[in-house]
């Protein structure tokens, strides 16, 4: 997705109504992505974020050149899901996968990527084996903010499953989706923002 398009469309891509779900057409976008099982809580997934982190703010000055007083940082998100359906339902976390993703806009090239990956290895070691630039398309999607606590997460995805798709004749079509607009650990519970996003058909 160009700039032009990216900037447009962030409001209604990454700030819905926190009271409310919506439907929302999500174009291909690129992204840096690392994958991993297990606990999403666990080290590992701190890891992932560190190297995503690191790795995007090598190529900020020339997202920022170009986009200029539009430039805003992108937030960190993660897939989540597992190979047996009933884990993911019930909360089985050690079961579950996860892939970490930060919007790597398209216009920067893989070659600026792995200069990037290059130099982030010589301060955190090897790269992980599964760090990549990937495109995903998700399509028609729902989503809603979440503001509060990570705990309440779980009471917005039960209403999100078990009321509004099944009364809105929709399917799950694709990995839930969580996008988090500020840092846990810089804010208070009750101001996390976080974006609940599931494809569907």
């Amino acid at each position: 997705m160009n700039v032009e398009l990216f900037h447009d469309r962030i409001r209604e891509l990454y700030l819905p109504p926190k009271n409310e779900f919506t439907i929302v057409e999500v174009p291909e976008i690129r992204y840096a992505v690392i994958d991993g099982q297990g606990d999403p809580g666990a080290n590992g997934n701190n890891q992932a974020a560190k190297w995503l982190y690191s790795v995007v703010h090598l190529v900020k000055p020339f997202v920022k050149e170009r986009m200029g007083k539009n430039f805003m940082e992108p937030p960190l998100e993660y897939l989540y899901w597992a190979d047996n359906e009933k884990d993911f339902i019930e909360g089985n976390k050690d079961k579950w996968n996860w892939r970490a993703m930060i919007v790597f806009i398209d216009w920067i090239t893989q070659e600026q990527f792995e200069e990037a990956v290059a130099e982030v290895s010589q301060k955190l070691g090897p790269a992980p084996g599964t760090l990549r630039l990937e495109n995903l398309n998700e399509g028609k999607c729902v989503q809603i903010m979440h503001v509060g606590a990570y705990e309440g997460v779980a009471a917005v995805c039960d209403e999100l499953y078990n009321q509004y798709l099944p009364k809105n004749n929709l399917k799950p079509n694709g990995y839930y989706h969580e996008i988090y607009l500020n840092d846990p650990a810089r804010t208070a519970p009750e101001k996390l923002k976080i974006v609940i996003r599931q494809p569907v058909a």
